[in-house]
């Protein structure tokens, strides 16, 4: 179970649980390895896995109607990332979900997801928690995109998450806050 070092903590963290639902769980989640610019879920398609990023990043993005590539989320290490819609109402999704770092990630069916929840009543906990903590971060950066300037947004992302900034391409760092990269250059020049 080292494998599931990460994983384990991040579910105490968030639920309590005891060990021996924690032992049931943890075999639902598999290990895969991807690499850069991988898709793991293109638009279109139904969301059948939620993933944990034991190492590297995954981002959600979609295209929008003038062909902007516009990132709605990004998850780094000890972070989920699914298209959520689509996992929740098994309809098909409308973004696509990206390997942005080779990444080692743990993932789970929604089947077994749904299983667990059956089977294991604290699992209901954690999956209320997931959604509410997801509501907040999308209200958050919704709220962002009509009350903050270009730049307040890019000093409140380098605030928040640092690490979007370090790690991620000027591309998607932009494309996360919504504004062009020659915007963002100017941005970071006069910080």
């Amino acid at each position: 179970m080292t494998n599931y070092i990460e994983l384990t903590n991040f579910i105490k963290k968030n639920i309590d649980i005891d060990d021996a639902d924690l032992k049931i769980v943890l075999p639902y989640f598999k290990t895969i390895k991807k690499s850069k610019n991988d898709i793991l879920l293109s638009n279109g398609k139904n969301s059948q896995a939620s993933y944990f990023v034991k190492k590297g990043c995954l981002r959600l993005f979609y295209i929008d109607e003038n062909g902007k590539d516009i990132t709605r989320y990004i998850a780094f290490e000890n972070q989920f990332a699914t298209e959520l819609v689509s996992f929740i109402t098994n309809n098909p999704a409308l973004e696509s979900i990206q390997v942005i770092e080779n990444s080692e990630l743990l993932y789970i069916t929604h089947d077994d997801f749904r299983h667990l929840m059956t089977i294991i009543p604290k699992w209901k906990d954690f999956y209320s928690i997931y959604l509410e903590k997801a509501y907040v971060n999308n209200s958050k950066r919704l709220n962002s995109y009509t009350t903050l300037d270009a730049s307040e947004r890019y000093k409140q992302l380098f605030k928040i998450n640092p690490n979007i900034v370090k790690r991620l391409p000027n591309k998607i760092v932009a494309s996360y806050i919504n504004i062009s990269q020659e915007t963002l250059s100017r941005i970071k020049s006069k910080i």
